[in-house]
């Protein structure tokens, strides 16, 4: 499954408590009138702001190597639930938009994007955000007892309005571990997150190449 790891399967019952903002744009048009109110129209028209272009994602070729390589799902409306197992309770409602990453063996990848109404708001998500991450590993073994977790943090990326990197190990108690990597990015009101996950453990994360990932995705936003 995305993400591949076994927790994402654990935290689908979180994912069900996700609070995505929906999308609700209303536009006006001009009713049929005299020249006086035409011209009206057309001077509010050409000083109306023109609507700011969708921020990019990254391309399969972008993500870490694979020996499979890489192949890429159409941008979507929405939070992913693939990253609900750190950040499904944790995510204030905004207009979010992912794509899913996978490869054909065990490896898998995902990047969420969210524009806010000002930087200020935009700085304020990336802090919730890199927060619920670094609290992630204490919660997954709070409420699965199951399940040994640990987090570690990667640094931070010299990128726009910066980017953090972090890490999670999980292992349940019948053997089985897996190895997330995930990174927050900020260009002034825009946020993206990226997460890359596959059965493993922190010696088999292809951190260098993560990082160019990470750095790669708030470069090519706009």
């Amino acid at each position: 499954m995305p993400i591949r790891t076994r927790v994402a399967a654990l935290a689908a019952l979180t994912a069900a408590a996700l609070a995505v903002g929906a999308a609700a744009t209303a536009q006006a048009g001009a009713a049929p009138g005299g020249t006086a109110q035409k011209n009206a129209s057309a001077q509010k028209n050409a000083s109306a702001p023109k609507k700011a272009a969708a921020p990019r994602f990254l391309a399969a070729s972008e993500l870490p190597p694979h020996p499979t390589g890489w192949t890429a799902g159409p941008v979507t409306d929405g939070f992913p639930e693939q990253l609900a197992y750190c950040l499904g309770e944790g995510v204030p409602a905004y207009d979010y938009r992912h794509r899913l990453f996978h490869t054909e063996l065990d490896t898998s990848a995902v990047q969420v994007t969210v524009v806010t109404g000002s930087a200020a708001k935009g700085k304020a998500l990336a802090d919730r955000l890199n927060k619920e991450i670094r609290t992630c590993a204490a919660r997954l073994e709070r409420l699965y007892p199951e399940i040994e977790a640990e987090g570690r943090f990667f640094g931070t990326l010299p990128v726009e309005e910066g980017a953090t990197v972090h890490g999670l190990h999980t292992e349940t108690s019948y053997g089985a571990t897996d190895v997330n990597l995930l990174s927050v990015g900020r260009d002034g009101r825009t946020v993206t997150v990226v997460g890359w996950g596959q059965m493993g453990d922190f010696d088999d994360a292809p951190l260098a190449a993560f990082k160019k990932t990470a750095k790669k995705a708030v470069t090519k936003l706009y």
